[in-house]
């Protein structure tokens, strides 16, 4: 029974992506909850089902002390058994059989799906995103955003449905019960729903707003909390334990008073719902006794308006709750939007192919980049790199190597200008098949907290373990991954290296890179500072490795020690965004410009920073 109800919406069905999500709260929770009409509609209906029981009920409550007091304890049974006996079937039988299809509906195809649903695509949503736009947020943030929108939005659907629609029926049917007794008990009941619905105007947007203010305050101190762990090394570096503290306690005492200002106006709110539900427990049942001294009214229909009133006064908490919850989750779903439907900007253009690589020649033709500011980056670059020459990139900090990088793995689109790959522009072939085709090295290594056989096999998913272990051994890390064990008693290839691959040094976390891109074999090669993490000694046992790797490829190699590109075939120099020296070590070195001013005074060194 279960399995049918789950079964009724796939989560990952397939779907179209959109490059700009709704950016307006209604069409947003439409975009996600289109799966599930079938399943609402059949919720409204049970929903509908369960109220109008209910009134019902309370209605036959107030006939059995009709049908009591008008009969006798002897001839009771005889007169009203069989309606009896039908009502206590009905109760017994087809009243759970309603309120359990009821849950299921809600329980078991709504709640588990919709949070996959939008927890799924979601991710997959983020995941498109450029890699500059991952750097102007919070990894922590962004995660969280991802996990706390989807539950929010199952919880808001799940109120609306299972505490709003269930009142207004439930308060429709008071209504058509009191006014089948007489009309005038029907006066009550709309005064207090008007100031009831008065109250939750009042109320729920200011606790709405209160606690997105909370809920961003709570981002805030997540934000903090994470950057503090993120950079522990560096806190207890300089020893800023007690500066962390005051950091992220200024948050958590921000939060304390959002806090504070939500729960000021829930007890407002409870104080408002206690005043008008007594006027209404007094007014309903005052007058139907009323009505009842009058002769208009029997003692049955007494019962039955006690009974709904204080059913009523019960249900008000509770649906008042439910408004408050429901708010507060669609403000939660609010700020979520603020990430999860922010638009795709760096898209592959309509109908891009796959990037055909014959060689693996580059070209930049005329590009400039400077990151939407006025100045740093490149400045109308004009090269060509053959297929199969390595290249070595050469400048002090800031002249622009990365972002030439940068460029040609398309994390960012050249504010002008274009790149070509094998005569094909980057910016028409997809994303995907452009990176694919290239192989990186980078100088700040980051690795999968994920075993080591899963990190080196990133590049290339279908490598066999042997394969990963000639990898391995032709950078100089099969031997100090065998001695590798986790905190789990996981050893060797199946040792996890911890988030970032924190729990190896910068060496080793090197040289496993180096390994994934050995395995990856991509006829692109680039490396910013490969082996800047390792010592002399390693590092001069895998030279060989990496010239063997660079063996028939296109190579691109940033390095500020100059001593590692030296054999290079060709060596460019940028200063400025400017591509201003070109040619092999030895014709560099005899132009006397600035290649060989950097040389001569560098020894072994580093290169200065740009000035």
């Amino acid at each position: 029974m279960f399995g049918f109800f789950e079964r009724l919406v796939d989560p990952y069905q397939p779907y179209a992506d959109r490059d700009t999500p709704p950016d307006r709260l209604g069409p947003f929770l439409f975009e996600y909850l289109r799966p599930f009409r079938k399943v609402l509609i059949y919720v409204t209906l049970f929903t509908l089902v369960v109220a109008a029981v209910e009134i019902g009920l309370i209605y036959y409550a107030g006939r059995v002390v009709d049908l009591l007091e008008g009969s006798t304890p002897q001839t009771f049974i005889a007169e009203h058994g069989l309606e009896l006996l039908f009502i206590a079937l009905f109760i017994l039988f087809l009243r759970p059989i309603a309120q359990i299809v009821d849950t299921m509906f809600l329980n078991q195809s709504l709640l588990p799906n919709l949070g996959t649903l939008v927890r799924w695509r979601a991710h997959r949503h983020v995941l498109r995103q450029s890699v500059g736009w991952f750097q102007d947020d919070f990894a922590g943030r962004i995660a969280n955003r991802v996990m706390q929108t989807p539950s929010a939005t199952g919880e808001a659907t799940f109120q609306v449905f299972d505490a709003l629609v269930y009142a207004v029926i439930y308060l429709v049917g008071a209504l058509v019960l009191l006014g089948g007794t007489d009309p005038r008990l029907m006066l009550p009941l709309v005064i207090w729903s008007m100031m009831y619905i008065s109250l939750c105007f009042y109320v729920i947007p200011r606790i709405a707003q209160a606690s997105k203010e909370f809920s961003d305050a709570r981002s805030a101190i997540t934000g903090r909390i994470v950057d503090s762990y993120t950079n522990i090394q560096t806190v207890k570096l300089f020893a800023h334990t007690r500066e962390e503290e005051l950091f992220a306690g200024e948050a958590i005492e921000e939060a304390r008073q959002k806090f504070q200002k939500q729960m000021r106006l829930i007890s407002f709110m409870e104080l408002g719902l206690l005043l008008i539900n007594g006027l209404l427990i007094v007014a309903v049942i005052g007058w139907s006794v009323v009505l009842w001294q009058q002769g208009t009214a029997s003692v049955g229909t007494v019962a039955a308006a006690s009974a709904l009133v204080l059913r009523l006064n019960a249900m008000t908490g509770w649906i008042m709750w439910a408004l408050s919850s429901l708010f507060e989750n669609l403000g939660v779903v609010r700020e979520g939007m603020d990430t999860i439907a922010q638009p795709i900007e760096l898209t592959d253009s309509d109908g891009a192919a796959d990037l055909q690589v014959a060689g693996g020649a580059i070209a930049f033709r005329d590009v400039s980049h400077h990151y939407g500011k006025a100045s740093g980056g490149l400045e109308h670059v004009e090269l060509e790199i053959p297929a199969g020459q390595r290249v070595g990139l050469v400048g002090r900090s800031g002249a622009g190597k990365s972002t030439m990088v940068n460029l040609l793995l398309r994390f960012h689109d050249a504010e002008k200008g274009r790149i070509e790959v094998d005569g094909q522009a980057i910016c028409d072939v997809t994303q995907d098949s452009l990176r694919r085709a290239v192989g990186m090295v980078t100088q700040d290594t980051s690795l999968l907290h994920r075993s080591v056989r899963d990190n080196i096999r990133y590049g290339t998913p279908g490598a066999s373990d042997a394969e990963i272990e000639a990898a391995a051994r032709r950078v100089e890390a099969h031997d100090f991954i065998l001695e590798l064990e986790d905190p789990q008693g996981r050893r060797g290839y199946d040792a996890h290296v911890g988030e970032r691959g924190v729990k190896l040094s910068g060496g080793q976390r090197q040289r496993i890179a180096l390994a994934r891109v050995v395995l990856k074999d991509a006829p692109i090669l680039v490396l910013d500072e490969a082996t800047s993490a390792l010592d002399s000694e390693v590092e001069a046992a895998i030279q060989g490795a990496l010239y063997g790797m660079m063996e028939g490829k296109t190579v691109i190699a940033i390095a500020h020690r100059l001593s590692t590109i030296a054999a290079m075939d060709r060596i460019l120099v940028l200063d400025g965004g400017h591509v201003v020296e070109d040619g092999p070590h030895e014709a560099l070195l005899a132009q006397g410009g600035l290649y060989a001013r950097l040389w001569s005074r560098q020894s072994g060194g580093f290169l200065a920073v740009a000035e």
